[in-house]
């Protein structure tokens, strides 16, 4: 159900894994002549980002099929280390970066939107998607955000984690 909680014996989140296009983004893909031109992103979740979860513990991680100069620009400006990008399997990425890291996968929230993401969602501690994300998603998310992806619905992600966790 949008903005409410199910959440059975929350585990401790020691990463938040998000997808790009269409979580971060509102999805819409913006191709000139030359490619990319450009992407939105939504300072709201910046903010949560770059001061939130460092606060709460929680390290940041995006994994997207995408390549984009864009991505990596605005990944260095919120302080995120960890980036895969041009993923053509996920789960694999996901699982060597929390090796690398010693995270457990089920001491991770994972934020996606498509059936890309599905395989990293169902086995993340914590599931949350934008509320326009794809049925298939919404149906196992743990929290569906009242808000769309690339307007705010990560920041709302953050802020029901951080909130379920005092």
């Amino acid at each position: 159900m949008e903005g409410e909680e199910s959440v059975k014996d929350k585990p401790v989140i020691k990463a938040l894994v998000m997808d790009v296009d269409g979580t971060l983004t509102d999805g819409g893909l913006y191709i000139g002549a030359d490619g990319e031109v450009m992407k939105r992103f939504h300072v709201k979740d910046g903010y949560a980002i770059h001061d939130l979860l460092p606060k709460m513990g929680i390290i940041p991680i995006i994994i997207t099929g995408r390549t984009s100069k864009i991505v990596a620009q605005r990944c260095s400006e919120l302080g995120i280390t960890r980036l895969v990008q041009g993923s053509s399997n996920k789960i694999e990425d996901l699982k060597k970066i929390l090796e690398e890291e010693n995270i457990d996968i089920r001491q991770t929230a994972y934020m996606g939107d498509d059936l890309n993401d599905y395989d990293c969602m169902v086995q993340a501690g914590l599931k949350g998607c934008p509320k326009d994300a794809a049925d298939e998603i919404k149906e196992i998310a743990d929290y569906v955000t009242v808000r769309d992806g690339g307007n705010g619905a990560v920041r709302e992600f953050v802020e029901w984690i951080r909130k379920s966790g005092e």
